[in-house]
């Protein structure tokens, strides 16, 4: 019955009449302004927001729970990384942190969701829901220590003993391999950014204890080097056993330690920085900071650093500085001490991702809501048409419809940009058609294609002919979860 409903729903938005809008920025110099302006074609939805809101966290916790069935098995966690709703096949193949971060993000999501609609007064519907997924995110938390592991690192400022979060899955806990390339910043980014999420959600002290211990790790690893003018270099590799300075090693810290900084506000705790001394360019330096204020440079600075060297033409961010120098991880002796040295990179490569231009526009969401500096606020509304007019193509067969690119890790990418999109809505409401593309999409896959609760990496062209190859990514099902439950919390957010 419900399946129906949406889809006389879909088939009533072709019918729909369209009103022009406002565009959320200065004119779109693009010679595809007008074909993709989203406002000129985009249905309108016909439920209330209230029941909008609660039939998409319904289907957000139909898909992670038909998720957590096929993709996870024992007591450990261990996720499968495909599985075959035609087939029933699970591979044998586990997933990456990266992947398992993503069960964890749409837990976090589904939770915040939750407590949206119990603010709507909703609490009996989903109170056993936000239980059980309660316990689901502290039993992911406990396995998560499987890609865990400890060794030693030579960073810019200091030689130090770190226990981090590997690529790659251990058979026991602890004893994952994280030295050189086995460990990436930015999965410890994911890892904090979600950290941060369950801290709010539980108010459980250990997820922000955990989200400062790594947040500290990947600072330890941005480049405080000088220039021969005394400034720092700036960037962070995409990890330690690399040179290469990646948008999505630099990017995702933003919102993160805006967060941690307005955790602090008000309060006198302190951390250590360790930087270098600009006018000899070469002294190891220490000092104590407040971390409210600490976390807010950091956030500054590499939201500055991003923009000054990935930043296009076309106002959406390329996804990495290459050409680098030294073209390896080298050392050097400073003062008798061995110290990591300093990386200057020539070359902006790309492709644009459109996770890449996301961090950067929750960044400048969350920088502008802090600190209210206009900069951010322009920044974020060129942003965010920029990435709309960049990254969603025009259907051809389906007037009205914007797909995004879901080849490679594409649905999760644009997860991101639909987040970053819900993040900038109340400094910029007119980004609300945006976020209804997505809307669209999610709910012509579920109405059309899904198998099962499981839907397939296309949701608009659906599945393949040959039922083998319909592998499915289990982290694209639990971004799916997300995107609904993202969705959600907005939705509820706005019938307030």
């Amino acid at each position: 019955m419900k399946q129906s409903f949406i889809v006389l729903f879909i088939a009533l938005c072709a019918l729909t009449s369209f009103t022009w809008w406002q565009p959320a920025g200065d004119k779109i110099k693009t010679a595809r302004a007008e074909k993709t302006d989203v406002n000129n074609v985009l249905p309108e939805f016909p439920q209330p927001q209230k029941q909008r809101s609660e039939q998409n966290l319904q289907h957000a916790i139909e898909i992670a729970d038909k998720a957590f069935e096929m993709h996870f098995s024992g007591e450990g966690m261990a996720m499968a990384r495909f599985y075959n709703p035609f087939t029933e096949e699970r591979s044998k193949e586990t997933g990456s942190v990266w992947m398992y971060t993503s069960v964890i993000e749409a837990v976090n999501a589904i939770l915040h969701a939750i407590q949206a609609q119990n603010k709507l007064g909703k609490a009996e519907v989903f109170s056993q829901d936000f239980d059980r997924y309660s316990k689901l995110l502290e039993n992911l938390y406990n396995n998560l220590d499987y890609y865990l592991g400890t060794f030693q690192l030579v960073s810019y400022t200091q030689t130090k003993e770190w226990s981090v979060y590997g690529v790659h899955r251990a058979d026991k806990i602890g004893a994952a391999k994280v030295a050189g390339i086995e460990n990436v910043y930015d999965d410890q980014m994911w890892l904090i950014r979600e950290l941060i999420e369950s801290y709010r959600i539980t108010g459980n002290p250990a997820y922000l204890e955990k989200a400062e211990y790594l947040t500290e790790y990947v600072l330890d690893g941005w480049d405080c080097t000088r220039d021969e003018t005394g400034r720092e270099v700036g960037g962070i590799t995409w990890g330690p056993g690399y040179v290469t300075k990646h948008s999505c090693s630099n990017g995702p810290m933003i919102s993160p330690l805006v967060w941690l900084s307005e955790i602090y506000r008000g309060k006198n705790d302190v951390i250590t920085h360790h930087f270098i001394d600009a006018s000899d360019k070469q002294t190891r330096k220490t000092e104590q900071v407040k971390k409210s204020e600490y976390y807010l440079n950091f956030a500054r600075k590499i939201y500055a650093w991003q923009k000054d060297m990935l930043l296009r033409a076309d106002g959406v961010y390329d996804d990495m500085m290459g050409g680098c120098e030294p073209p390896k991880p080298q050392n050097e002796r400073i003062n008798g001490k061995t110290y990591r040295k300093g990386i200057v990179c020539q070359d902006r490569v790309g492709p644009a991702i459109s996770y890449n231009s996301g961090t950067m526009l929750s960044g400048a969401a969350d920088l502008f809501g802090d600190t209210a500096e206009n900069v951010y606020l322009s920044d974020a509304r060129q942003l965010a048409d920029s990435a709309f007019q960049y990254f969603a193509k025009p259907v051809e067969n389906l007037p009205g419809y914007f797909e995004y690119n879901s080849r490679g890790f594409g649905n999760w990418f644009n997860g991101v940009l639909l987040r970053a999109y819900v993040d900038v809505y109340p400094h910029i409401k007119a980004v609300d058609p945006y976020i209804s593309s997505f809307q669209q999409n999610l709910d012509y896959g579920y109405a059309h294609f899904s198998k099962n609760s499981i839907l397939p990496t296309d949701l608009l062209k659906g599945w393949k002919a040959d039922t083998a190859k319909n592998q499915t990514e289990g982290m694209f099902s639990f971004a799916y979860a997300a995107a609904f439950a993202v969705l959600s919390k907005y939705e509820a957010e706005l019938s307030k």
